[in-house]
């Protein structure tokens, strides 16, 4: 028992806090957050950070770390999770890690790819032959050298289309293969749970969660956290809510169209979550449609960990 940890996943707004405070209460452990926002202080609102009292109850991880200008990264969070989870494991616990940062769950799962060297060169050729020939031609010359790593892609995640077409020209291997040498082993079993809503109610607790951060305050913790003098463009910033208050007080959007496209652009976000989450075949998906069956979840969880 010592050696599991207990992942709990899923989009925005989907109940990973309240679920895994359920159950990090029920079996006496503590929560490690996979948010790759939460971790910095003076966003709170715009993240959905736990409350203070929720705080003091369970102890958490990664949640008000750093200032907003500061470097977080899957790496960084792959090798401090470890060290926590070593010593909570030492003392009886079974870690929880709960989140949203899809890279950050596969990071802490199976460790971070040290990848080749960029060849700037070639990968602004790449971007040029995108601009005139278009996502499904990259798409197509990536499947003639590496179909495995095209498999799992979608001509959309140009990016990584890019990356893996760079990483075929410099080393003459598929990334794939790469990945699988530097395959990690750790002495944990992660346990994967991820909570799957019907998309409308998903999209209604979107609406909710929104309306709830701009009556709580959202636009002046952003307006506070740039008087702090924190420049819009830092990495923290260019998140969801955050980005669209900063253009409405530069006056290029109004307040009304901001709360539109907070609602909009985390509706997006929540269905990139879904998709990365769906191809995770280890992941065990829990079926809700209330509030209230989070703690039914909850239930079920500890069920397992004892009955296995």
């Amino acid at each position: 028992m010592e050696n599991r940890v207990i992942i709990i996943a899923g989009p925005t707004c989907s109940g990973k806090t309240i679920l895994s405070l359920k159950l990090a209460k029920m079996i006496g452990s503590e929560i490690i957050s996979a948010d790759s926002r939460q971790v910095f202080r003076h966003l709170s609102i715009g993240t959905a950070k736990p409350s203070s009292e929720e705080l003091s109850k369970i102890k958490h991880h990664f949640i008000d770390c750093l200032n907003p200008d500061e470097v977080f990264n899957a790496s960084i969070f792959e090798i401090e999770s470890l060290k926590i989870i070593d010593e909570l494991s030492c003392n009886g616990k079974i870690p929880i890690v709960a989140g949203g940062s899809g890279l950050y769950i596969k990071a802490l799962t199976d460790g971070i790819f040290n990848e080749p060297a960029n060849n700037e060169k070639y990968s602004t050729e790449l971007r040029e032959i995108r601009e005139s020939s278009g996502n499904e031609f990259l798409y197509s010359e990536l499947k003639k050298v590496d179909p495995v790593s095209a498999s799992k892609m979608l001509p959309q995640n140009w990016k990584r289309v890019i990356r893996a077409l760079e990483v075929f020209h410099v080393t003459g291997r598929p990334i794939w293969e790469l990945h699988k040498e530097q395959k990690r082993e750790i002495p944990y079993q992660f346990i994967k749970y991820a909570i799957l809503w019907d998309r409308e109610l998903l999209y209604k607790n979107i609406e909710e969660r929104v309306d709830k951060m701009i009556e709580e305050g959202l636009y002046n913790e952003v307006k506070s956290i740039l008087e702090m003098g924190y420049g819009k463009e830092i990495n923290s910033l260019n998140t969801v809510g955050y980005k669209e208050i900063i253009s409405c007080l530069n006056g290029e959007i109004s307040f009304d169209r901001a709360i539109e496209l907070i609602k909009r652009n985390t509706r997006r976000f929540a269905k990139r979550q879904m998709t990365w989450f769906n191809a995770d075949k280890e992941i065990k998906w829990i079926k809700v449609d209330l509030v209230n069956d989070l703690e039914e979840a909850a239930y079920s969880i500890e069920k397992e960990l004892h009955n296995n």
